[in-house]
């Protein structure tokens, strides 16, 4: 459980230095993502969820 919270603390923290370093560049980003179709959009996202599962097989092991 506490690489659990360890885990989203790290995702809060790189998602607000993004908004932080560039608000600009996230909220196009944000326009776009609403004109993507969902079927890509989650496709992209099992894809980053196994990227993220195998990352912390590698590190974890």
């Amino acid at each position: 459980m506490r690489d659990l919270a360890t885990g989203l603390g790290l995702v809060l923290v790189v998602e607000g230095l993004a908004w932080a370093v560039a608000p600009a560049a996230m909220k196009r980003a944000a326009r776009r993502v609403l004109e993507i179709a969902e079927g890509p959009l989650r496709l992209t996202g099992l894809v980053v969820a196994a990227a993220g599962v195998f990352a912390v097989w590698l590190v974890r092991g």
